[in-house]
Formats: structure tokens, C-alpha cells, sequence
């Protein structure tokens, strides 16, 4: 593959970019964590933004017209940008007769000159906004992104016993089961969790995703072929430290130089969720016809971090059309994004991607698929030990008093219903006694007669 990202449809990862998977791929975790954690350095000049001069050109005339900005230092809030990089930059728009002095900011030892744009820089803005709207940080080149995807992947981050059991703490979870997903969280690699429904597959996917404590970079938008696509979202990306907003270029501000690249976002590791309502076009770029740029898919936002399917088969999608869509991602371990022009580009693909599912492997997908992933972890129901362990932990945790024999029968009362026991159970049970007496407005207790009502509403008969 050449250095320029996105600057033609790509077919097979070579050259720069295949190189650079190699080096990461065999690097061991206890190589890598000071690359992993080094933050991206601040551009010391246009050619190291990663991005071409007509960008940062295009998004200073277009912050100057939306946002009434005048100063150098102002610009420099919104664009996340150094302001050696911006003066440069600004002294030749000045030359070439886009903006010009109005003035000065009369502020002291602050005086900033105040710059404005003349008729023909006006129109440029308006041109650049027609092609599109966006405003905000400056972007990051593609190369640059997808390096940075490598140097911080999650094979890096190795999770021990000790950090397992601590995000296990909450859950009853067999010993046998923690030896499976140990590896499996490690690997960073496909996952399945599998069996029948109310035994915890989503809360183990989610704590699988709590065990991740390093931290990593990511860039507020990434640029490709001249196209803008939004990758931070506050929603889904837990930042780390003090987040810069962009509404505070208007605050008093500093013009000394640091180290750090403010375009990038310091970040944990991300853990996104999509259940029945993951679609198709979910996993494409989500261009904005009004806004002339775009949002990046869901697993894009995931990317050094964790992407978990819940309720894998019941999407609005078939199972066949999704697992289709994975194949290269999860084998190839890179993806392919295509912009509405139709030009495409490929991404590397580095998360572990959890599903998971109450409905059987061999219904969902055919075996080919199955052997993409690697891991395939049977989630079965408790014992009857942990079952009343479960039982007693949620009882005290709402201030009740369970004793064994009430257990007992309530596990010989589904037998008798032919319902197996169940993760889920001791707490629905308790749920409902404890709303039964908020109701009666008694005090909290597991009357026998409470807890025989809230059996009944396990079953439908």
C-alpha cells in the first residue's frame, strides 16, 4: 500500500502500512506499553498535521465566517493547532489577499492583531462551507490514524488473574469459566458467548470490557482525500483528564507551546454495545448531506478497545448478512470504509469483539464462520451451591434474610415447573418481594407467601 491513505481504492495492505502491522503483530505485550502510552507530539510545522495546507486553510476561513473568530490565538482554540502553525498560515492568506488586519485586540500586554476576511476570502469560506460545515478541531491524516490504532493495540494490554476476579467480584462465576475467559480476553480476538437465556452472558461481556485499564489516544476526526469523518464521541469515549470544549475559544487563553497534540482525545479503552437495533449500515460511514461530512461507524469507535454484539441473531439484519460483513475485519484483522463518491479505503481492525447469544452457534452461523472464532465459551446455569450463594448475596444486598430451606424449596418448585435454575432468578425474586411490600407498606421480609407469588410470574402457563 503507498504512504497516501484513501487516495485510491485499496486492495491488499502492503508496502508502509503492512510493514507497520508486522512490527506491532510481533512485538510482545511486555514490549510495548511506553509506545503504547506515549501521547502524539504536537505538529511542529504544516507538514507534520499530517493533513495538507488547504485543509487547515479551508477550516480557518470557515471558523473565521461561522464563528466571528479574529484572533490567531482564538483559532488556534478551535482548531487544537499550534500557534506557529496557524500564524504561517495566516500570513499567507494575508499575502495572497483572504484576510487582512482590522485592528488590534487593545488588551495590553495581550494585544493580538485582529484579522478579518476580505471579499474574495469570504468567498473562498463560503465555497468551503458548501462543500462542507464542519468546524471544530482540526483533523488527522489517515496514516497517522491508523498508525496509532497499531502502536496502541489491545493485545498490548495484558490482564491478569487478579484484575479478572476483581471485575468478576460482584458475580458468582464457577472457576472452570474464568479459565476460559481469561485467555480469551487476552487473545484480542473473537469471542462467543453462548446459551440459554438469564445466566449473565451480557454482564460478563461488559465486565470483559471493564477489565481494560490502559489508556489510549484517539483523534476528534480523521481526514480522507479531503473528506472529514467525526470519530470522538462523548457518548461512547470515557476522556481522560481535562477535556478542552470547543465552545471555550472565546475564554482568555494561553499561546505557550506543549508537547501534546491536542487534535488527539486521551481516552480508556472504549467498550461500545449494539443489540437488536445493530443494522447494516451501522457499520458504514454515515454521511451527512447537510453537513457535508461524516460520522464514523460504530466499530470504528471501538477500534483498541471492545465491540460487543448482544442479542446476537435477533438484529434486524439476518445473522448471514452480518457475520458476512465481519469476515475480512475479524480475519484480516483490517476493514474497508467507502466514501459516498465510491472511493474506498482500509482501516486496521483492532478490538475484541464479543458476541453474544441465547440462540444455538450451529443455527446462527455455518461452520466456516464458527472457526473465525476463535473463542466459544458455553455460558451454563448455577449449581444449586451457587445458586443459593447467588440467592443470599442478593437478599442481603436488599436488606433481607434468606434461609436455606426456602432456597431449597424454591429450587424444588422449578424443578416441579421444569425450569432450570438460573442466574437471573434469585434476583427477579427478590425484586418482587421487595416490591411487594413496599406496596403493603410492610417491613422488608421473605414471607413464603411473597416469594410463591413472585415464582408464578417466571412462567406463563
Amino acid at each position: 500500500m503507498t504512504s497516501e491513505f484513501g487516495a485510491q481504492k485499496l486492495a491488499q495492505p502492503q508496502g508502509d502500512f503492512e510493514q507497520l502491522q508486522s512490527d506491532i503483530s510481533d512485538t510482545t505485550p511486555q514490549e510495548t506499553p511506553d509506545v503504547v502510552l506515549e501521547a502524539p507530539k504536537e505538529p511542529k510545522n504544516i507538514s507534520e498535521t499530517g493533513v495538507s495546507k488547504t485543509v487547515i486553510e479551508a477550516l480557518i476561513l470557515k471558523t473565521m465566517i461561522s464563528l466571528k473568530v479574529e484572533t490567531i490565538a482564538k483559532l488556534c482554540k478551535s482548531l487544537f493547532l499550534p500557534y506557529s502553525i496557524v500564524e504561517q498560515i495566516m500570513e499567507e492568506m494575508r499575502t495572497s489577499g483572504m484576510v487582512e488586519i482590522l485592528g488590534s485586540t487593545g488588551e495590553g500586554a495581550g494585544d493580538q492583531f485582529r484579522f478579518t476576511l476580505t471579499t474574495s476570502g469570504r468567498k473562498i469560506a463560503l465555497e468551503a462551507l458548501d462543500r462542507n460545515k464542519y468546524v471544530g478541531p482540526a483533523p488527522v491524516g489517515l496514516k497517522a490514524f491508523a498508525e496509532r490504532v497499531l502502536k496502541q493495540s489491545i493485545i498490548n494490554e495484558m490482564i491478569p488473574r487478579e484484575r479478572i476476579d476483581e471485575c468478576f467480584g460482584d458475580l458468582v462465576v464457577p472457576e472452570e469459566l474464568v479459565e476460559e475467559l481469561g485467555p480469551a480476553v487476552n487473545s484480542g480476538r473473537a469471542v462467543l458467548l453462548y446459551g440459554t437465556p438469564g445466566n449473565g452472558k451480557s454482564s460478563l461481556a461488559e465486565r470483559m470490557g471493564r477489565m481494560f485499564l490502559s489508556e489510549i489516544y484517539i483523534p476528534h476526526c480523521v481526514e480522507v482525500g479531503g473528506d472529514i469523518i467525526k470519530l470522538y464521541d462523548p457518548a461512547l469515549h470515557r476522556a481522560v483528564g481535562p477535556e478542552e470544549p470547543v465552545d471555550s475559544i472565546f475564554k482568555t487563553v494561553s499561546i505557550e507551546r506543549e508537547d501534546i497534540d491536542k487534535r488527539w482525545v486521551k481516552i480508556k479503552r472504549p467498550l461500545v454495545i449494539a443489540g437488536g437495533e445493530l443494522t447494516l449500515e451501522m457499520l458504514d460511514l454515515q454521511f451527512n448531506a447537510l453537513s457535508g461530512f461524516y460520522e464514523a461507524p460504530l466499530h470504528m469507535k471501538a477500534l483498541n478497545g471492545i465491540m460487543m454484539i448482544d442479542d446476537f441473531g435477533r438484529q434486524l439484519v439476518s445473522p448471514e448478512s452480518l457475520l458476512n460483513r465481519w469476515i475480512v475485519p475479524l480475519e484480516k484483522r483490517i476493514d474497508f470504509l467507502k466514501l459516498h463518491t465510491g472511493k474506498s479505503f482500509e482501516i486496521p481492525f483492532d478490538a475484541l469483539v464479543v458476541f453474544s447469544t441465547n440462540l444455538s452457534p450451529k443455527d446462527l452461523m455455518d461452520p466456516a464462520f464458527l472457526r473465525r472464532i476463535p473463542y466459544k465459551v458455553r455460558i451454563e446455569g448455577p449449581t444449586f451451591e451457587d445458586f443459593a450463594m447467588i440467592f443470599q448475596r442478593v437478599a442481603s444486598e436488599a436488606g433481607l434474610v434468606i434461609d436455606d430451606e426456602t432456597i431449597r424449596e424454591v429450587a424444588g418448585f422449578l424443578e416441579q415447573k421444569q425450569l432450570q435454575l438460573a442466574n437471573y432468578q434469585p434476583k427477579f425474586i427478590i425484586d418482587q418481594v421487595v416490591a411487594a411490600c413496599k406496596y403493603a407498606r410492610t417491613e422488608r421480609r421473605c414471607d413464603q407467601k411473597l416469594i410463591n407469588r413472585a415464582m408464578r410470574n417466571l412462567q406463563v402457563d
